[in-house]
């Protein structure tokens, strides 16, 4: 198993009606990548699904994806929180259960693995490359 330190929460950053398959499509059509994003992608009815294995390493955030396992949901269009609540109890199952298996590595947010600009120790909000996943999941998954 991979040395996982963090276990990165992510939107999509679009509409929930969004499908797994057209993700996918994107990734390998738009990004050409070879890999898929996430581990895990939940969906606004709070189906799950497994689009890699925890051993294997996908496009999460760049510079970051060796040691990092990727849970995202469908939805944060225009940086909005807007999951559903199908969407946050599932997510907080996924993350438990990511936890166990990780149970060293830290919970954050894509954003919080934004570049520190200005070297002070913390990723302020005028330093995130992106806003996802739209809401502070270092904040509220803290005691997972």
């Amino acid at each position: 198993m991979r040395n996982i330190t963090h276990i990165v929460v992510h939107c999509t950053g679009a509409a929930q009606s969004q499908t797994i398959d057209s993700i996918k499509n994107f990734w390998k059509n738009v990004n050409k990548w070879r890999n898929v994003g996430y581990h895990k992608i939940i969906e606004a009815n709070g189906t799950v699904s497994e689009l890699a294995k925890p051993s294997e390493i996908t496009n999460g955030v760049a510079g970051h994806n060796s040691k990092s396992y990727h849970i995202c949901y469908i939805g944060g269009k225009d940086g909005k929180d807007n999951r559903t609540e199908f969407q946050k109890a599932t997510l907080l199952l996924e993350l438990k259960k990511a936890k166990k298996m990780f149970p060293n590595a830290i919970i954050l947010g894509h954003r919080d693995l934004s570049p520190d600009l200005n070297n002070d120790g913390i990723i302020q909000s005028n330093e995130w490359t992106k806003l996802c996943p739209s809401f502070d999941a270092k904040k509220e998954y803290k005691d997972v």
